[in-house]
């Protein structure tokens, strides 16, 4: 793995760190101390430490550093502390990213552990990168890391200049800041809960919940589904888990800035880290049929290593995030192949799932396009049944009719019986637009009837209102 600059190799430090205190499974901190110490020498100092696991070479023997920016100019030397649970020694490391061979990797001096018990890394760096830019970067990265909601995690960022006075920076990052689940929940539950947390901020530079766009958490709407594929061959079985957010925002609210307008910004995560997402992936966003959902996609673009959709006709007071999280059940995988079209086929079937799942539960929010111009009929349809039934001069007709839509013939008159129709028509319409249209399920009825006739009624096919 090749890094062109000191800050991307420094988000892939702390993703790296973050991962050993996931797989410790054990409460952790990771911390990231940023420090200017001197303007006589003038290098950021790096630190990034953590109390997972503890590092092992590997992690470092395919790192290289080649940039040809003057602000670069580093020597690519890493230092590393290392420990695990078991060892009596922390082992001590100097790690050059511009060498070859074995000798990019030098042992120093271990130091003893006098018998106790603790596990962790720290590498350090000394790069001339810009204190106040690095420090967004990483801001911004661990706010995007925390979508992932690994409960066991807390996250310390400390900057400070030393030759500014009260310069110094520092945050603390928990999993469960807007909304707590239990450590039992599931990977695609945390997900879920973190793109929430993530929109809530969103709105107010990331930093807490917006109550401004927000008012109320009814104004969101979240849905969320999970794919898999085992490969039977290689031994390995491949998750893709999708969230979306779809959110209603105060349009009261003229204060909170949002870098993407109106666009979707797609987040991508991949083994538990953030990452630019495939184009297998983007195929699979374009190849959904969005209008199913009453969604119009107008195109996807970049902008920024940010894939954005674009919409057609959307309101300008709603909002769509959408996160992507694929990653493999084994910690070990074989020789890789080509598996663009299986991440493509199961991008698609997440992120279809999630869409299902928010059309279950908000029908009318997102009736298909074709449900919606059927729906456009009901109040003429409505008008001409409500006709038919109250200019009959059959009383049991009658009677019967207002039994069937509930109600009293003493409270009956022109506007309620069409209300109450049209009602029924519109159900109808959004309960039968939550199947796919390959569904063999009949559709709804309009009127309930005893089982045993509506037994009858399918067995002679005849489902009305079938949309």
């Amino acid at each position: 793995m090749e890094f062109s600059s000191a800050q991307k190799l420094c988000l892939h430090l702390i993703s790296s760190a973050y991962q050993r205190c996931r797989l410790s499974e054990q409460i952790c901190r990771l911390a990231v101390i940023l420090t200017r110490s001197s303007s006589s020498h003038p290098s950021l100092k790096i630190s990034i430490s953590d109390t997972g696991i503890g590092s092992c070479l590997e992690e470092f023997q395919d790192l290289r550093f080649s940039s040809t920016d003057v602000a670069d100019n580093w020597d690519g030397v890493l230092s590393l502390k290392t420990t695990g649970i078991g060892d009596t020694e922390i082992h001590n490391f100097q790690i050059n990213l511009k060498g070859s061979g074995s000798s990019r990797i030098t042992r120093l001096t271990p130091n003893t552990k006098n018998g106790a018990k603790f596990s962790g890394s720290e590498v350090c760096m000394y790069s001339f990168v810009s204190l106040d830019l690095l420090l967004a970067d990483i801001h911004t990265f661990l706010q995007k890391m925390l979508i992932l909601k690994i409960p066991n995690v807390a996250i310390q960022l400390v900057a400070e200049d030393c030759d500014v006075p009260e310069s110094r920076y520092e945050k603390v990052f928990l999993t469960n800041e807007c909304k707590k689940l239990p450590m039992s929940a599931s990977n695609l539950e945390l997900l879920k809960s973190g793109i929430e947390d993530y929109v809530l901020k969103h709105g107010n530079n990331l930093s807490n919940k917006c109550n401004s766009c927000f008012p109320s958490w009814e104004q969101r709407k979240v849905g969320s589904g999970e794919a898999c594929c085992t490969d039977n061959r290689l031994h390995i079985e491949l998750v893709m888990e999708a969230a979306i957010v779809i959110s209603n925002i105060s349009m009261q609210n003229t204060t909170c800035f949002r870098e993407y307008g109106n666009k979707t910004e797609v987040l991508y995560f991949k083994d538990f880290s953030p990452c630019t997402i495939s184009q297998s992936s983007v195929k699979a966003l374009q190849s959904i049929d969005w209008k199913t959902y009453g969604l119009n996609l107008g195109g996807i673009v970049e902008q920024d290593d940010v894939t954005l959709l674009e919409w057609e006709n959307f309101p300008t007071d709603t909002h769509i995030d959408i996160v992507l999280h694929s990653y493999h059940k084994q910690t070990t995988i074989p020789a890789p192949r080509k598996m663009s079209p299986l991440v493509r086929n199961l991008v698609k079937k997440a992120v279809k799932l999630s869409l299902d799942d928010l059309k279950a539960n908000h029908p009318q929010a997102f009736l298909s396009s074709r449900a919606v111009e059927i729906r456009s009929y009901a109040p003429d349809l409505a008008k001409t049944i409500a006709g038919l039934i109250l200019s009959s001069s059959d009383l049991d007709f009658q009677g019967e009719c207002f039994s069937l839509l509930g109600l009293q013939s003493q409270e009956v008159g022109t506007e309620i019986v069409e209300n109450c129709i049209e009602e029924r028509i519109v159900s109808v319409i959004e309960m039968n637009d939550k199947k796919s249209y390959n569904s063999q399920e009949p559709a709804p009825f309009l009127f309930e009837e005893d089982p045993v006739e509506e037994l009858e009624f399918q067995e002679n096919d005849s489902s009305p209102l079938d949309f």
